[in-house]
């Protein structure tokens, strides 16, 4: 089988069972961008209101660009991987001030800007500016190890390359934007990644090595993972009045600049909160566990124990590193990732 015998039937196939997804309706080179970084390890989904309401607040470039960064994570909450958009903002301000606010229509100075890689820079080369470049994702590696049979693992970089070459080889000159879609679009809805492909709606399965011998579930071949690191801690739910305690985590790292709960290393008694709480210079009047819960990142597990801590009403803001805010500020001002949203509904109750 040739590669470039797939070309064919998947343009028409995509035509015809394309899903209608917002940024798909105008795909400027800003629409196809933001889609593709909030698409990155996130359901379509949950995607569509993030993009809706970001475009909403952000609907430019230049309004990205200058965007305060709490407003900007606040966006963002929900989505993880925080650093995605923290590089946009910085590719922005690279876009705003090297080529006057428009994203350049040219692969390598896309591929050169922060936070973008090949798949992305030939997403929306491809996408919004019509150019022959390929965008390589997980979905797309998975219906190529099959319908070649390569036992290549996929994670490996030279495997993507060498994917990238072979598929840029054959894409079609006049559509190489509908091209990747329609490779995405196989990948995310007929050669799935959990469970059996739905080899009979797929419109190249005549010239699929794995479903001709019966090998789907074999591909792609992935090396094993390293065991997540895991982490115990304690999280604080203090509260002063109406108001709560938040912290800010350091400007670099796991969740950098975000605003969390405060929260200790390891698993704390009741006593050891409660004098934590008290070298703050705060009194504590009554505290309650708040229950265990358990937050998964890519390479650590949080495994958390929560308490709420009510202290004697002070009119002081600040506490140490800790910041009293009230309800309605944390909504609307300080981001708080997703990792302790198990603990939100302590705060919402009372």
């Amino acid at each position: 089988m040739k590669l470039e015998e797939i070309t064919e039937p998947l343009l028409s196939w995509y035509e015809e069972n394309k899903r209608d997804l917002p940024w798909r309706r105008e795909p400027t080179p800003y629409h196809v961008w933001v889609s593709e970084i909030m698409l990155q390890q996130t359901r379509v989904e949950a995607v569509k209101d993030y993009y809706r309401r970001f475009l909403a607040e952000l609907p430019g470039i230049r309004d990205l660009a200058v965007c305060p960064e709490n407003k900007l994570l606040k966006l963002w909450e929900g989505l993880g991987y925080y650093n995605r958009v923290k590089n946009m903002q910085k590719a922005a301000k690279e876009i705003v001030e090297e080529y006057g606010g428009n994203i350049p229509p040219d692969y390598e100075k896309i591929l050169a800007l922060p936070g973008i890689g090949s798949y992305t820079a030939g997403a929306v080369s491809s996408i919004a500016f019509g150019l022959k470049k390929p965008a390589v994702d997980g979905n797309v590696l998975r219906v190529i190890s099959r319908i070649t049979e390569n036992g290549e693992d996929i994670l490996k970089q030279s495997v993507k390359r060498r994917v990238e070459q072979e598929l840029e080889a054959v894409m079609p000159e006049d559509r190489p934007g509908a091209f990747n879609q329609s490779l995405m679009e196989l990948g995310a809805t007929v050669c799935i990644p959990n469970g059996m492909a739905k080899c009979d709606a797929c419109p190249v399965r005549h010239l699929c090595g794995a479903r001709a011998h019966g090998t789907v579930l074999d591909f792609p071949k992935k090396a094993a993972k390293k065991q997540r690191r895991i982490e115990e801690k304690t999280v604080l739910l203090i509260q002063n009045g109406q108001e709560y305690a938040i912290c800010k985590r350091p400007d670099k790292g796991l969740l950098a600049g975000l605003y969390e709960f405060p929260n200790m290393e390891g698993w704390l008694t009741q006593e050891e909160v409660l004098s934590a709480v008290e070298e703050l210079k705060l009194m504590p009047l009554h505290i309650r566990a708040a229950g265990e819960a358990k937050h998964i990142f890519s390479h650590v597990e949080w495994h958390m124990k929560g308490y709420v801590v009510k202290v004697a009403t002070t009119e002081e803001k600040k506490a140490g590193n800790l910041l009293f805010i009230n309800k309605k500020e944390s909504k609307g001002k300080y981001p708080i990732p997703s990792a302790f949203s198990a603990y939100r509904k302590y705060i919402e109750e009372d």
